[in-house]
């Protein structure tokens, strides 16, 4: 997938992410794009080191491993912001 691929996949994981896991977040929307993105990212690396196929499309699969890295990097940002 394209750079630009990967905004749009990184912008509807981050949203759905944000969506499963509500709360305040500091940061607000930018930063839930750049975790979207980056968690999109590996993901789909994580995904493909596992064995599930390399991300080279937009599907569902695709995405729900983009989501799956959002709400992970979500995740580990709450317990390390948490901390502050």
């Amino acid at each position: 997938m394209g750079f630009i691929s990967w905004i749009v996949l990184g912008l509807l994981a981050g949203g759905i992410a944000k969506f499963l896991m509500p709360g305040k977040d500091p940061g607000g929307c930018f930063l839930t794009i750049i975790l979207g993105v980056v968690g999109a990212s590996v993901g789909g690396w994580i995904g493909t080191q596992l064995g599930f196929g390399s991300v080279q499309q937009f599907d569902l699969r695709s995405l729900g491993i983009a989501i799956l890295g959002s709400l992970v990097l979500l995740m580990i940002y709450r317990v390390i912001a948490g901390r502050k």
